[in-house]
């Protein structure tokens, strides 16, 4: 792929993510501007293009992606449609930038990946909790040996149920639809995070195994799910996911236990990091961009001009559609 002088995004999508976390970080970096955007619905295309002064919408995939004014492609649509406009992206010579997780599955990611390959067009990924600075404080800390060698590592995270989901059977978000947005409701949108941010820091999981139930019966997909995996140095881990809890047992946390100390951090709800040794508690405040895909889409748009390489690529990506289908035994 020829290296772009500025990168001119279309963008497949203009839902809740793209308003603020995504949106206008395209706008705002060096090098790289947003020209068409695209929605099923041709009045929100139009509505969206209006606010934010873009100016082509389509109510067409196909007719955005082949718009030559138009040279890479932000994928902000549900995972079940990923695969197929990441691959219409890449076969017209189009970089992809995709919402997170890189597809419904497995199976799609690989394919994803083998048109990558073959057509020479990278596709990236929008974990982009790689980037920010308060996850940066996070593997700075691990790293520098605070708290000692890593023995293991936990993920638990509960929520109660959102209003909606009480009306999932007349109203049903997408999130809880299994053929769009994969096979685990809840799961699969927020965990994906939290596991890809754990291979980032320690390598890729080789092992996972898990068990889903639905246990309040709010909806058909699993609400409650809880884990075990190794990682290929033999670093081993669990976790548990609730979607249904009672209020009392919400927790965003990963803990990540050594030898000399032990580091507690939030994925979502950015609590100051609680870093515990023999010094006593410590706890860090690290402030976030307003925009939080800021540092990430800056990435990769220095990637596509060819002044850095961006590694949050679909192959690095796949690693956590594998681990999520293996948890909930669909490999």
């Amino acid at each position: 792929m020829k290296f772009l002088e500025t990168v001119r995004w279309g963008f497949i999508g203009c839902g809740e993510v793209t308003e603020k976390k995504s949106g206008p970080a395209f706008g705002l970096i060096s090098g790289s501007e947003v020209v068409a955007v695209m929605s099923r619905d041709i009045r929100k295309a139009e509505s969206y293009a209006k606010r934010n002064n873009i100016k082509k919408y389509y109510s067409d995939a196909q007719l955005l992606v082949d718009d030559p004014d138009v040279n890479a492609i932000y994928i902000a649509t549900p995972p079940s449609s990923h695969a197929t406009f990441a691959i219409m992206a890449m076969k017209a010579g189009k970089p992809a930038y995709i919402e997170k997780p890189l597809a419904a599955s497995y199976a799609d990611c690989l394919r994803v990946n083998r048109i990558s390959e073959l057509t020479g067009v990278p596709c990236f990924v929008a974990f982009y909790r790689r980037y920010l600075p308060y996850f940066d404080k996070v593997r700075n800390i691990v790293f520098s040996g605070q708290i000692g060698k890593v023995l293991t590592v936990q993920i638990r995270f509960a929520v109660p149920p959102r209003e909606l989901d009480y009306n999932a059977n007349k109203e049903m978000p997408w999130r809880l639809q299994p053929e769009v947005a994969g096979g685990g409701g809840y799961f699969y949108d927020l965990a994906s995070h939290q596991l890809d941010f754990l291979q980032y820091m320690f390598g890729p999981i080789i092992q996972a195994e898990g068990f889903g139930n639905n246990m309040a019966g709010l909806y058909k997909v699993e609400d409650t799910i809880n884990a075990c995996f190794r990682f290929a140095n033999e670093l081993t881990g669990s976790a548990s996911w609730c979607f249904v809890a009672h209020e009392s047992a919400r927790r965003d946390r990963i803990s990540i236990v050594g030898d000399k100390g032990k580091l507690v951090f939030s994925v979502y709800n950015y609590e100051p990091i609680v870093l515990d040794t023999e010094l006593g508690k410590e706890y860090i405040e690290v402030p976030n961009p307003k925009h939080v895909q800021t540092g990430l889409i800056e990435k990769v748009v220095q990637h596509l001009k060819g002044t850095y390489v961006c590694d949050c690529d679909s192959r690095s990506a796949t690693a956590t559609n594998w681990v999520m289908d293996r948890i909930l035994g669909k490999i």
